[in-house]
Order: structure tokens, then sequence, then C-alpha cells
């Protein structure tokens, strides 16, 4: 099997620096397992980059690679897939194939585009449901799932008018995966965020501080998005022409009920994701973990009276693969914070000392290099494993806020956009049977305008907003 020009350099990039790593002269002061980690770190990267290996099976060849060399201890590596982040995420997901299984999610799309009457109206009625759907659905591949049926639906109902069908097919992935920073389950990375902020800098984030810093984000990204989307996409005679998508029209190319009263078992689910949702922001008042609330409702969500699934049925619709890829993951970016690694890195990049850049700076380069790395690594997961612990540790020595930083590089690297490999969300609207989509010269413009308006709007909030509310630059 031939080498492409990008796997060549990685590979060989890759091996000279574990070779300078062996030799015992070179880096002194690097201590033995820092030297390691480093290597199982470079080696684990290039794999991610440049073969097609599954993500997960390269993650938990690392972590089983640093518990095996003593780096952590094999407590520390099976002790991350107990951490309530991960308990947090597979309870969410229970909860979410109850809501799934009603069709809840249809209903509230008819609802809110059924009072549009201009295609802008319609654009951004459809951006503010897609974001209600990120406090239900964990996950950005989990939301574009649920929701791919209802575009389909508003697909067939505009089926004339062929340039709106590929904005929606565009303006789905791209609210999706820029309004999942709106929650703390909005996406896997967001959970590596925060245990590794935990884990270097002793930083706890829980569900409402997140959602606090991150639903203002959200909801101005997302329709910044949907606005640049709408332009690159659409001609000023698309969008002077009313529309007009009456309940009755989705229904009549959607499988679930979006018409008539709720039922009982809608009702029920409704009032049981509401009661969760609202407990996990009122966490300062009540103090009962995320975590432990999430596995309340998913033991009422599958309860034989109350319920509206099967536990069985909704384990099935957990992405255990994700799971097992951050637990793993968690406990690299444990190795790279408690061996030394991340801070020598930095430190040799010139992120600390005289040389240090200004805050303001420092966080520009933070935000432009996040969210060029998709561009590279297509797993944002894996994108926040190697990135936020470099982030944290470069955060110390330049004197920045490594929870500022953290957020700004999590958030940054929510623009996935320029190929249709570069996240799920975006392959999936890409190839739908039977629909005229985007192509990748679509993507391309619209990521040339998106990247830098997205890049500019972190940076702004991590100045500018996020210091007024609790979370300060320096």
């Amino acid at each position: 099997m031939s080498l492409s020009v990008k796997q060549t350099v990685f590979l060989t990039a890759t091996l000279s620096f574990c070779a300078l790593l062996a030799v015992p002269g070179n880096f002194p002061g690097l201590a033995a397992d820092a030297r390691l980690t480093l290597g199982i770190f470079a080696v684990a990267t290039c794999a991610w980059i440049s073969t097609p290996i599954d993500d997960t099976y390269i993650a938990l060849s690392a972590g089983l690679a640093l518990a095996a060399t003593g780096v952590i201890s094999s407590d520390t590596l099976f002790g991350a897939l107990g951490d309530p982040t991960v308990w947090l995420l597979i309870c969410a997901f229970v909860l979410a194939a109850a809501v799934s299984r009603t069709g809840l999610a249809g209903r509230a799309a008819a609802f809110l585009v059924g009072g549009a009457r201009t295609v802008r109206q319609l654009v951004h009625l459809t951006t503010a449901a897609l974001v209600v759907t990120a406090f239900a659905i964990p996950a950005t591949s989990g939301r574009a799932a649920l929701t791919l049926p209802v575009f389909v639906a508003l697909a067939r109902a505009l089926a004339d008018r062929t340039r709106l069908v590929v904005m929606l097919a565009l303006l789905f992935p791209t609210v999706i995966l820029l309004s999942a920073v709106a929650t703390l389950i909005g996406a896997g990375a967001h959970l590596i965020t925060v245990h590794v902020l935990w884990e270097a800098a002793g930083e706890h984030i829980g569900f409402t501080e997140w959602l606090l810093l991150g639903l203002p984000l959200a909801l101005a990204s997302a329709h910044l998005g949907a606005e640049a989307v709408l332009l690159t996409t659409t001609r000023r005679s698309d969008r002077r022409d009313g529309v007009r998508i009456t309940a009755d029209d989705i229904q009549k190319h959607s499988e679930d009920t979006v018409t008539g009263p709720l039922s009982t078992v809608e009702i029920r689910c409704l009032l049981l994701l509401s009661t969760v949702v609202a407990l996990w922001c009122a966490e300062p008042l009540h103090g009962v973990p995320p975590a432990l609330v999430a596995l309340i409702g998913a033991v009422v969500s599958a309860s034989p009276v109350l319920g509206t699934v099967r536990l069985k049925d909704a384990l099935r619709t957990v992405p255990w693969s994700l799971l097992l890829f951050m637990a793993a993951t968690m406990a690299m970016g444990i190795a790279l914070s408690r061996s030394g690694a991340a801070g020598w890195l930095v430190g040799g990049l010139g992120a600390s000392g005289d040389s240090r850049l200004p805050p303001w700076l420092f966080l520009a380069v933070v935000v432009a290099v996040s969210t060029a790395a998709h561009l590279v690594l297509q797993s944002r997961s894996a994108r926040s494993s190697v990135l936020v612990p470099l982030v944290v540790a470069a955060a110390a020595g330049a004197g920045v806020n490594p929870v500022a930083a953290a957020l700004a590089s999590t958030a940054a690297a929510g623009f996935c956009h320029t190929l249709p490999a570069s996240a799920k969300p975006v392959a999936l609207f890409a190839d739908v049977p039977g629909i005229t989509t985007y192509t990748p010269r679509d993507l391309l413009r619209l990521s040339t305008v998106l990247a830098p308006l997205t890049a500019a709007l972190v940076l702004f909030f991590a100045l500018a907003v996020w210091p007024l509310l609790g979370v300060p630059v320096l």
C-alpha cells in the first residue's frame, strides 16, 4: 500500500521526533515518563491523521501503552470510564432515545417553521429549533441523525425550489456544529475539556457554568452561520420570494405525527425532559450533580409505567465507541499533564518566559489553530484531546486564565465545515438519497466566509464577553 504525501510527511516527522526522544543526551531535564508520553502521543496523533485505523482503537492502544510503561496507573486508565462526565453522556443518550421515540422533534420543527413567511424567517426559525435540540440530544452526530427526517420533510415540501433545498442542507449541519457549544453534553469534546481542566488546572466547570458561557456564543454563532449559509447559497430573487410551509405540508412527508394535540406519551416525555434540563440548570441551588440528575431521568424514561422506551433499546443508541475513545483520551491528557510533557512542550515553543505572547495575541493564536485543526484531525474529540492539554499548559506559562484558553480552543474547534469528511453531520447531509444537496464547492465557498467570522466571534467572546460572566482573560 503506497502512502500519500501527507501520510509520508507525518510519518517521517513522527519517527524523527521519537528517535530524538530516545537519545538520552537530547532534551536535558525531560524526565523519562515525559519522554515516553511524548513519544506515545506523537505516534497516536500521527495514526489519527495518517491512517484509516479506527480512532477509538488508536486511543485505547495509546492508553494501554501509557499504563503498561507505568506513566499512568491502570486505575487511572480504567477509572476514566467511571468518570461522572461519561455517565452524564450515557444517560443523556438514553433520554435522547426516549425523545426520539415520541417524535417530539418533528412537532417542534413544524410548530416553528410554520410561522415563516419569508426565506430569512424560515432560516432563523429553523436555526432556533436546531439550537434547542442541543439541550435534548447529546453529541452532534446524534442531533444530525434526529433532525435528518425533518430536513427531508422540508426539502420535499420545497422540491420546486432547488437552491433553497441546498441552502437548508447546509444550514442543518452548520447550526448543529456551531450551536453544540451551548451545553456541556453538546459534544464529547466538551467533556474532555472539562476533565483536562480539572486534572491539569484544578478548575471545575459544571453544567450551569458551561450553559452561562456557551449559550450566548451558540446563539450568536448559529445565527451568524445561518446568515452566511443564506447569503452564499441563494440569490436575491430566492430571498425575495415568499415561503409558506404548514404543519400539514411537513406531515405529508414525515413518518411521525406532527399535527393535532399532543399524546399522553408525548406530554409525559416533554415534562420529563423539561424537568431534567431545569434541574441541570439549577445545580447551584440544589447541589445534585448533573450526572445523577441524568441517571434519574434515564431510569424514569425507561421505566415500565412512566417511560417511553425500553432500556435495552435505549442503550443500543449509546455510542460506546465514543465513550471508550473519551475515556482513553482523558487518560492521555492526564499523562501529558502529570508527566510534565505538556509543560515542557509548550515551553519549548516559546509560550512562557520573556518571549511569551500578549494575552490577546495568545488567545488569537489558540483560536486560529483550533479553527484550522479540523483540516488535520477530523475527529472533534481527538482535536480536543491533542490541543486542550497543550493549551492549558501554555496558558499557565503565558499568564492567561486556562479556563478562558481551553473554552476558546474548544469553541473554535466547533468549526469543521471545509470538507464533507470534516465532521459526521456534514457528511450525513451531503448525501441524502433522493434529494440534491450541496457539493464540496458549496462547502468551500461557505468556509471561506464562515471560518474567519466564527474565529473572530470566539475571540470576541473570550476577550470581552466571558470576562463579564466570570471568566477573566488573566
